[in-house]
């Protein structure tokens, strides 16, 4: 009886044992990421929004009749949604300095061109503008990439080139190139 009691116990006690629980508690707390559109177009070269002056010296006549083209600049779009890109010059006319006082109104459509020379925005140049012919800039807003895939390096580069002709005296004709990122 004595044999049946102690087993009795033991297995009452493994019992009680396996019933036992480790107490525990929980703790929730909510993380809510507030996204906002971004977009963001630079010059690679100056890592900001303005680029270095691009110079166009004429010094021969060949300069004159052929026309003169720069070095490729190349900008950075970055954006978290698709976007576009239009390219336009700030006024209708460039900006003279120099000692002539007549003849120096020189329109920038005709005059000064732009070509897409590299694009892997996954984007498409849009007309008129390609990357084998230079197209004509002027003062309106125009479409230079279309459909670009968001992301945080989507890369474009575009070349200048000038065509004043003899026309215009000497000095220096100015205006600014003007990108606009537009996301879709």
């Amino acid at each position: 009886m004595k044999k049946l009691l102690l087993s009795a116990l033991a297995i009452a006690g493994i019992a009680t044992a396996s019933k036992a629980q480790l107490a525990s508690a929980t703790a929730t707390q909510s993380a809510s990421l507030v996204l906002s559109n971004a977009i963001a177009i630079t010059f690679t070269g100056s890592g900001t929004d303005v680029g270095g002056a691009v110079t166009l010296p004429f010094s021969t006549v060949s300069d004159y009749a052929n026309g003169v083209t720069s070095t490729a600049q190349q900008l950075m779009v970055q954006s978290n949604l698709p976007f576009g890109v239009t390219v336009k010059s700030n006024a209708a006319n460039f900006t003279y300095t120099g000692t002539y006082t007549t003849g120096t109104t020189m329109p920038v459509s005709g005059v000064l061109k732009l070509m897409v020379t590299a694009n892997t925005t996954g984007g498409t140049v849009a007309t008129p503008f390609s990357t084998s012919s230079f197209a004509t800039l002027t003062a309106a807003d125009q479409n230079l990439i279309s459909n670009g895939t968001y992301g945080s390096n989507q890369l474009f580069s575009v070349q200048y080139q000038a065509t004043p002709g003899f026309t215009y005296p000497a000095g220096t004709y100015t205006t600014n190139v003007i990108y606009t990122a537009t996301q879709q």
